[in-house]
C-alpha cells in the first residue's frame, strides 16, 4: 500500500462522531493549509520522514501560525469534539494535518477522560512514525494516564503489544512524570523489552532512562549497573549520555 493510500484510510476503523465544531475546525483547516502548499518542501519532507505519508511542505512554525489563525475565537472542545477532530484530520494524507490533530490534543487532553484511551491508541497506530508516536505518548496518553491511574492497567497491557509503535508508547507515557514516574513500572518496562530487536524500542529505553535521570540521577545510574548485560548497548549509551556512570 502507499504512503497515501494508506494515510486516506488512516481513521476507518472508528467511528467519527458528531461534532459541529469539528465541521468548522476542519472547514477552516483544509484551505489554510492548502494555500501555504510548497510541493518541492513536502517531497524533502517526505523522504526524511521515509514516506510514510505524503506532506504539503508547510514548515513548523510557518503550520502553528496556521494553526492559531484556523483556531481562532473558537470554543473549548468537550471529549466529543477532540475525537471528531483528530479522526477527521487523521482520514487527510498528508502530514500537516495530522502534526495539528496531535497539536490539538496536545492543548485539550484535560477536556478527555479515560474513555479516549481507544482514540489515542488508534492514532498512535495508524500511519505511525516517531513524530506523531512520541508526541501521542508523552502528551496525551501521559495526560491521561495521569489523570486516572486506572489506565496503568492498560499500559501494563500495552508494553507487552506486538505493535511497537504502542510498547513505544507505553515506555514514553510517563517522559514529562519526573518525581511522579512510577519507577517499579518505569524500570519494570525496560527490562521487559530490553531484548527487543528493533533501534525505536532500544531507543526508547535509553530516552525514559535518560529522561528520569534528570529527576533521580542515582537511580538510573543503579538501575544500569544492575541490569547492563540485559540492555541494549543503545538503550545504555542513552540512559547514561548526560550523567555518565559516576
Amino acid at each position: 500500500m502507499s504512503a497515501r493510500r494508506a494515510a486516506t484510510a488512516a481513521s476507518g476503523s472508528l467511528p467519527i462522531p458528531a461534532s459541529e465544531l469539528a465541521d468548522l475546525v476542519l472547514e477552516r483547516l483544509v484551505p489554510t493549509y492548502g494555500k501555504s502548499a510548497d510541493a518541492q518542501s513536502g517531497e524533502r519532507m517526505a523522504a526524511y520522514m521515509k514516506g510514510v505519508t505524503p506532506f504539503l511542505g508547510i514548515a513548523s512554525p510557518e503550520r502553528k501560525a496556521l494553526s492559531r489563525t484556523v483556531l481562532e475565537g473558537l470554543p473549548r472542545p468537550d471529549e466529543t469534539d477532540c475525537t471528531a477532530v483528530a479522526l477527521r484530520a487523521w482520514r487527510l494524507p498528508e502530514r500537516e494535518y495530522h502534526y495539528f490533530a496531535v497539536d490539538y490534543l496536545r492543548r485539550y487532553v484535560k477536556s478527555c477522560s479515560s474513555g479516549f484511551l481507544p482514540v489515542a491508541r488508534h492514532l498512535v497506530s495508524t500511519v505511525p512514525w516517531w513524530d506523531t508516536v512520541d508526541a501521542l505518548a508523552s502528551h496525551v496518553v501521559g495526560g491521561l494516564v495521569a489523570a486516572d491511574a486506572r489506565l496503568e492497567r492498560d499500559m501494563d497491557e500495552w508494553i507487552e503489544d506486538d505493535d511497537l509503535w504502542i510498547a513505544r508508547t507505553a515506555l514514553l507515557h510517563q517522559l514529562r512524570y519526573k518525581d511522579a514516574t512510577d519507577t517499579d513500572r518505569l524500570f519494570g518496562y525496560c527490562l521487559r523489552q530490553s531484548g527487543h530487536p528493533d533501534f525505536f524500542i532500544r531507543k526508547a529505553i535509553g530516552w525514559c532512562l535518560r529522561e528520569y535521570a534528570k529527576t533521580d540521577a542515582q537511580a538510573v545510574r543503579g538501575f544500569v549497573t544492575e541490569h547492563e548485560r540485559r540492555l541494549a548497548p543503545l538503550s545504555v549509551r542513552e540512559a547514561l549520555k548526560n550523567i555518565g556512570r559516576g
